[in-house]
């Protein structure tokens, strides 16, 4: 089971990443959300109950912590809903981030469509990897 998740959300996303988490609260029961400073606050405010880590906020090295966690293993999905219409004077940080997603072949996902395919992917692999196991065990009596 996919254990921490990276979220992000640029201002204008954050009532909609309130939202989808909100509506997958049972999927995401018992895995560790990791998000940055503002959207992790922003998740604290709409009252979302789940585990949530604060790192810094983005512009102050939330992404290159993000980056970090992402390279030695500790972020197993990333939800990055981004308002394309921005850009940010730390882009190459962001950049960075999402190069290492890519690098390390993390699932990473950045609107609501995207996550929504990606959870459900996730989902079908959990449920065969227990049926695999239940199939195993039920061989090996």
């Amino acid at each position: 089971m996919i254990k921490n998740i990276a979220v992000v959300a640029h201002n204008k996303m954050k009532p909609t990443l309130a939202e989808f988490l909100e509506e997958r609260k049972d999927w995401l029961w018992g895995r560790k959300i990791i998000a940055t400073g503002m959207t992790a606050e922003s998740l604290r405010s709409a009252n979302i109950d789940l585990q949530i880590t604060h790192l810094s906020e983005g512009k102050s090295g939330g992404y290159l912590e993000l980056k970090k966690m992402v390279e030695s293993g500790d972020i197993a999905m990333v939800l990055y809903f981004r308002d394309s219409d921005i850009h940010q004077d730390y882009q190459d940080e962001v950049a960075a981030f999402i190069n290492a997603c890519n690098r390390v072949n993390i699932p990473l996902a950045t609107n609501p469509a995207s996550a929504e395919l990606l959870i459900l992917g996730l989902i079908k692999k959990e449920t065969a990897e227990l049926i695999k196991s239940r199939t195993e065990a039920d061989l090996s009596e």
